[in-house]
């Protein structure tokens, strides 16, 4: 992103798109829930006997990496890298293929499924606006 010229000698912010400004509020937000979602991964290993603890124990390693992963993409997305574009649409693709899961089968819930889909289209689709590509391209 260009910089903004210096005004008495001092460099102003570069100015953010609100879409990516709003991109990187929903990938946070993400971050968010999956932290939570290792607070409960957590409190159930300490509360309930899992089938298997090694099992249970990469699961809570796996969600609590992929926290991490959304909060530094979060972060970077507002610093405008042009790689957090490309990390950000890996994870949306994995995001829509769990929301499809959750549709379908003998424990299908829906629900779940709809607030797993809706987040994800709605970045993939902001991801690709000219504002987003144009503050993220490689210089």
């Amino acid at each position: 992103m260009p910089r903004e010229p210096r005004v008495n000698g001092a460099s102003e912010a570069p100015r953010r798109p609100a879409l990516l400004v709003i991109l990187a509020v929903i990938v946070g937000a993400e971050a968010l829930v999956m932290a939570g979602v290792v607070a409960w991964l957590l409190l159930e290993l300490l509360t309930v006997r899992p089938a298997s603890y090694e099992t249970a124990l990469a699961i809570l390693v796996l969600a609590a990496i992929s926290a991490v992963f959304l909060a530094v993409v979060a972060v970077h997305t507002l610093r405008a890298r042009p790689w957090t574009r490309a990390a950000t649409l890996t994870w949306q693709i994995l995001q829509l293929v769990i929301a499809i899961g959750c549709f379908q089968g003998i424990v299908a819930t829906p629900t779940i499924g709809v607030w797993l889909l809706v987040p994800a289209a709605l970045v993939i689709v902001l991801l690709f606006t000219p504002s987003v590509v144009a503050a993220t391209r490689r210089e």
